[in-house]
């Protein structure tokens, strides 16, 4: 099916270019994004089939998943063809793949460096329009024991109980703890706050022998390491 065809409603296709036959026969790895949400939507517009217009909101999202992804249901409807119902399955659908992400790489997960921790906290930090802050404790073999959200909305000595912190690394038996937290602007520039959130849970957990290990900023596309550059 040729691009300048997609117009066409998806009925009028041949049955091997129509996204679920083309599915059901060749596999979902073979299908195209603007395919695989076309199936999603099931129907576009008057004028424009379902891949049509698909092209048209994944062109609008600069054909990038995690952007697609942060798109409001007004957004999504503003397109000719997606009312509400199409605007909601396609954040459904994009949140399950998120979540199946996030849970693949909370199987066992050791810690190897501050990219690991990107791959694990970018999934839960990556698209949030407001700032969380997140701790990771860890074993003797840098292997996750449990990930905690300690505020949400900014991070000021205030919001940050570092007693919390402690008492939780304690219970937990943890050896070492990772902060985390992300920067919706997607500025990679470390605030005040954060160097000063970040030495004052240093100097704590050094009088009961845990290893604060990094403190990791991420956005929707990076991140930036503290311990990489020297700031811990």
């Amino acid at each position: 099916m040729s691009p300048n065809n997609y117009s066409i409603p998806i009925n009028k296709w041949s049955k091997d270019d129509r996204p679920r036959e083309k599915l059901r026969s060749k596999g979902k790895e073979n299908l195209s994004n603007s395919e695989l949400l076309a199936i999603l939507i099931g129907s576009g517009s008057k004028n424009e089939s379902a891949v049509a217009v698909c092209q048209k909101i994944l062109s609008f999202a600069s054909n990038d998943l995690n952007k697609l992804s942060m798109l409001s249901i007004n957004e999504l409807k503003s397109f000719k063809g997606i009312g509400e119902a199409k605007a909601i399955t396609i954040q459904a659908a994009l949140e399950l793949g998120k979540r199946r992400k996030a849970k693949l790489l909370d199987s066992d997960v050791k810690i190897k460096s501050s990219e690991t921790v990107f791959d694990v906290m970018h999934p839960i930090l990556g698209e949030l329009p407001h700032e969380e802050f997140w701790v990771i404790y860890l074993n003797n073999s840098n292997k996750i024991i449990e990930k905690q959200q300690l505020s949400k909305g900014g991070i000021t000595g205030t919001l940050v109980d570092v007693r919390l912190i402690l008492k939780v690394a304690l219970q937990l038996g943890a050896i070492a703890i990772i902060l985390c937290h992300n920067h919706p602007s997607g500025s990679l520039q470390a605030s005040k706050a954060d160097k000063q959130i970040t030495l004052k849970i240093s100097n704590a957990c050094k009088g009961l022998d845990i290893k604060l290990l990094d403190h990791i900023v991420v956005t929707n596309t990076t991140y930036l390491s503290f311990a990489d550059n020297g700031m811990i």
